[in-house]
């Protein structure tokens, strides 16, 4: 089958013909129609979890998918052949990922159905920013009328994540590179500040002057550049990243830094697709590609600066 794959770690990303899984006890094998990009994939493909989980080579890339069941392995199994599915791949080794024609899954991991009135698409786009966005926002402890600076919010999960805590109420101050003012404020942002043409920080002091609530910093890899922002987090709040560097960072007192890992779950799948079935969440789409332009999309990513989702059509 076809996939999109790094032979090592740091090469490029290459498509290639790999063996088509078969799917074991418990699990089904999905034809893939959509694979989303999140940038954890090029981070995986340049090592982000050397150490941490076995690994296999060629190392197929990604953990986001829609599609339908192919095939229902041995033993006792919720899906049927032909159902509409999505999820997130993610299990060990590393390398058995999305970027390709066929993926297997256990039927009681992160994987469920499509339901009506949501298109395999869009399905395909929920799972890393969705589930990412909902349990950073429950997180941050934030409650209506507070204030929430999210660093990255023209992103994939940071679009989710403005929608997700301006429907709670949340006064969200939007941090994006570029003019994105109109789109995040139709996503809820109640105002948006473009990193690249004013300070971020004076920006930050005239929107609340008393400080913010919390911080989620989507971007920062660099521990002074989140220390920087988590500056104007007032004491009692909490400065999120998901770039692990909470740790290492200089925190004002009384301000409470956290590295979040996701927690993948069905059912906050089955949340999320629901919210989006009945229009409550936009995910919006930057670019729709074919599964060979994924190096190239890759590239894109890495070099930052995302709007929206990518996705890949099989």
């Amino acid at each position: 089958m076809r996939a999109v794959a790094v032979k090592a770690f740091k090469a490029e990303p290459e498509l290639i013909q790999v063996p088509k899984p078969d799917p074991a006890e418990g699990e089904v094998l999905v034809k893939v129609e959509y694979a989303a990009l999140n940038p954890f994939d090029w981070r995986v493909a340049d090592g982000a979890l050397e150490g941490v989980a076995p690994h296999v080579f060629p190392l197929v890339l990604g953990g986001d998918f829609a599609g339908r069941v192919d095939v229902v392995g041995p033993g006792d199994n919720r899906f049927r052949v032909g159902d509409a599915v999505f999820g997130q791949a993610g299990r060990p080794p590393v390398g058995t990922g999305t970027y390709a024609e066929y993926v297997t899954m256990p039927q009681d991991g992160a994987i469920t159905y499509v339901p009506d009135g949501l298109s395999l698409k869009t399905a395909s786009l929920l799972p890393t920013a969705g589930m990412t966005a909902a349990q950073i926002l429950a997180a941050a402890g934030v409650t209506a009328g507070q204030s929430l600076l999210v660093i990255g919010a023209a992103g994939g999960v940071g679009s989710l994540l403005t929608q997700l805590a301006a429907a709670r109420g949340v006064r969200v101050l939007a941090a994006v590179r570029g003019d994105e003012e109109q789109r995040m404020a139709a996503l809820g942002a109640a105002a948006t500040i473009d990193v690249t043409a004013q300070d971020a920080g004076s920006a930050v002091r005239a929107g609340c002057p008393a400080g913010i609530d919390a911080l989620i910093d989507l971007v920062s890899a660099d521990p002074d550049a989140f220390t920087a922002y988590a500056a104007h987090v007032r004491p009692g709040g909490r400065a999120l990243t998901t770039r692990s560097v909470a740790g290492a960072a200089r925190l004002p007192q009384g301000v409470e830094g956290v590295d979040f890992q996701q927690h993948p779950s069905a059912a906050l799948l089955d949340t999320l697709a629901a919210a989006a079935a009945d229009g409550e969440l936009l995910v919006p789409v930057d670019a729709e590609l074919p599964l060979e332009k994924a190096p190239e999309a890759l590239a894109t990513s890495r070099a930052g600066g995302a709007r929206g989702k990518t996705v890949f059509a099989l």
